[in-house]
């Protein structure tokens, strides 16, 4: 074996771009099957957790975790999506990603999507799971030849790189939820877990093993998604259908200042899509290809964005939100009454009829008009993300359809056929559909130092006959 240690580049520039020594270059101890080997179980694993993830959104009720779950489930997808372009690259046609890679792994992952409990999940994905992701990419970074396969080494240190603020906050939510007895519940199953990877051979196989396959615990019954959406104790009257924002915000009588803060409303009222997305994902899991789950991971992921773009709104005007109705419904009603690919139809005829001058760019003038500079700078993202939207609908809804029109017809037909139940909630004793209008722009107008509009003070239009879209219901 020569010696390296006299290899002089120009100048003393470090060699190699920067990858790594000449010494560490000319270890040949590393292997393509190998590197695919370990890709392939990363894959399967984040692919798992992007599953799990989104269908626990639709039913947590808690609204950070909801937030959260959209968030570290788009991640996934783009980490994902980052390894099948890899493995695309190495000679691999036809991938093979969708062969499960081990059987240990297929419980683990099995057992995690079945934890009973909200804190049990949070411990499996932030204190198992995604810490066993992050070290099989600090060794795969080790270990990969840094530069025959720098594109590997890149991967791993970018999904590295994300899972390090993911698994500190998943760390730090399930602190604030636990508590000693709930953690000394768990610790048996917490083992199972663990147990599972040790039989794998960690999660990407690294360590020989003789262990087998443990036994299921909690996936002994397989896991259901429930799909009605859940709203922690914050969230008062959500059945409450008492005030349409969509009439007050095209009502040229109202000012720019005043429909703003109807425009945060609707932001935050936004969770609702997430929750009624996340059941379109989860449905329709094996019919559509990954490239359609990644982009809609995606535009989840923003509707969640723009849920805690108008939390912030209230916050920076000094409002609770916790004082405002922020009604479920929707989600709710089109969960309970349609199919998947109905509830696909409606999601792209509400964003296509977005488009227009008089949808999100209307908004957009608003906001711009208010002297808000925050809700400006919101709805200009808004607007952009509500663009990009439309134009996933474009690529993996029409197609199903002849024409735009038809494909619009269809989810205008299918909105058209939800019962909103608006009387029926009401004579259930579920809300009075209370007009919470008034005393909130009352407070708004006291925080911005002017008196109220009369007419915007005695606003009273209701979902009890017309849709968001404003069309009238029969």
């Amino acid at each position: 074996m020569h010696d390296h240690g006299d290899y002089e580049s120009y100048r003393g520039i470090p060699p190699l771009a920067g990858l790594c020594s000449m010494a560490r270059a000319v270890d040949g101890t590393w292997d393509l099957d190998q590197s695919l080997q370990r890709l392939k179980r990363l894959h399967y694993v984040l692919k798992r957790l992007h599953e799990t993830l989104t269908a626990k959104i639709t039913a947590e009720p808690i609204y950070e975790l909801k937030t959260a779950f959209s968030y570290h489930a788009y991640l996934c997808a783009e980490q994902v999506s980052l390894i099948r372009r890899r493995v695309g690259e190495m000679r691999e046609p036809p991938l093979g990603l969708d062969v499960i890679p081990d059987p240990a792994l297929e419980r683990l992952m099995d057992e995690l999507i079945a934890a009973p409990s909200t804190p049990d999940l949070l411990a499996g994905i932030y204190g198992v799971v995604l810490p066993a992701v992050c070290e099989a990419c600090r060794r795969l970074q080790t270990d990969a030849h840094p530069l025959a396969d720098a594109p590997t080494v890149r991967v791993a240190k970018l999904i590295g790189f994300e899972l390090q603020d993911v698994v500190t906050f998943g760390t730090e939510a399930l602190r604030c939820l636990d508590n000693d007895s709930t953690q000394a519940d768990r610790e048996p199953w917490i083992g199972h877990l663990k147990q599972c990877l040790q039989a794998a051979g960690q999660l990407d196989g690294v360590e020989a093993t003789d262990d087998s396959v443990p036994e299921p615990w909690h996936s002994a019954q397989p896991y259901q998604y429930d799909k009605e959406p859940r709203r922690d104790d914050r969230f008062r009257d959500p059945y409450n259908a008492g005030v349409n924002p969509e009439v007050f915000l095209y009502d040229e009588q109202f000012s720019a200042q005043d429909k703003t803060l109807m425009m945060y409303y609707k932001r935050l009222r936004e969770i609702d899509v997430p929750e009624m997305m996340a059941s379109i994902l989860v449905e329709l899991r094996d019919d559509e290809p990954w490239e359609f789950h990644m982009e809609m991971s995606r535009q989840l992921w923003d509707e969640a964005r723009h849920a805690m773009m108008g939390e912030v709104g209230f916050v920076a005007l000094g409002i609770d939100w916790r004082t405002i109705p922020i009604n479920f419904t929707w989600s709710r009603n089109l969960n309970l009454q349609l199919d998947a690919r109905q509830r696909h139809g409606v999601l792209f005829f509400i964003e296509q009829n977005l488009m227009p001058r008089n949808g999100k760019r209307y908004e957009w003038e608003v906001a711009n008009e208010s002297g808000d500079p925050l809700s400006a700078l919101f709805q200009d993202f808004d607007w952009a993300d509500e663009v990009l939207h439309a134009q996933i609908g474009r690529r993996w809804y029409v197609p199903r359809y002849t024409t735009l029109k038809e494909a619009l017809d269809y989810g205008d037909d299918c909105w058209s056929k939800v019962l909103s139940h608006w009387k029926s909630y009401r004579d259930q004793g579920l809300t009075q559909h209370h007009n919470w209008w008034p005393e909130l722009y009352a407070n708004a107008c006291q925080i911005w130092g002017k008196d109220p509009d009369p007419r915007a003070l005695v606003f009273h239009a209701t979902y009890e006959d017309t849709r968001a879209d404003l069309a009238k219901l029969e």
